[in-house]
């Protein structure tokens, strides 16, 4: 979207616009912050950042944080983000997303692992595209196994394959 500027002059009026209504109709105890991001990751790297904070933040990351990627979805449609730019903007709190992108590095290395001693390909749970992409990340550089992603929406999974093996 090349209309877009990514900074926080530009999409936080946005974002609050969208964010304020929703909250106050749901009665949630919660405040934001919305902050451009400086430092990247590999696995991450979006330009802006909306995180949370407040007494009902635990709502939020209730069964792995559907209700905060619920939120992160809804404000990326009524914003008319193009799918192709949605890695721009995040949605956290208490750091659950950092902490989620560690747990998926270290899984899909485990995976890594037990697809090396057993010979047999690894599929993961059904996941978002984020967190496919992070295993995917995670193992792009291992040189004897690959990854792929399966499974149509919402059930799409990720599965790690010994190198050669993935067509089999």
């Amino acid at each position: 979207m090349s209309s877009v500027k990514w900074t926080v002059d530009a999409l936080a009026p946005k974002i609050e616009d969208f964010l304020e209504p929703v909250l106050d109709a749901a009665d949630f105890d919660l405040d934001y912050d919305i902050y451009a991001i400086e430092e990247k990751s590999e696995f991450i790297s979006p330009d802006i950042a909306v995180d949370f904070g407040g007494d009902d933040v635990e709502l939020l990351l209730r069964q792995r944080g559907e209700l905060l990627l619920a939120l992160e979805q809804l404000t990326l449609e009524a914003l008319r983000i193009p799918h192709e730019d949605r890695y721009r903007i995040v949605f956290d709190a208490n750091d659950y997303r950092m902490l989620r992108i560690e747990e998926l590095r270290l899984s899909a290395e485990t995976a890594a692992q037990q697809v090396l001693a057993t010979g047999r390909p690894f599929e993961f749970g059904p996941m978002t595209s984020r967190e496919r992409r992070i295993i995917h990340l995670a193992l792009r550089g291992h040189g004897a196994v690959t990854t792929r992603s399966e499974g149509a929406p919402p059930q799409r999974y990720a599965v790690v394959y010994l190198k050669g093996a993935e067509s089999k």
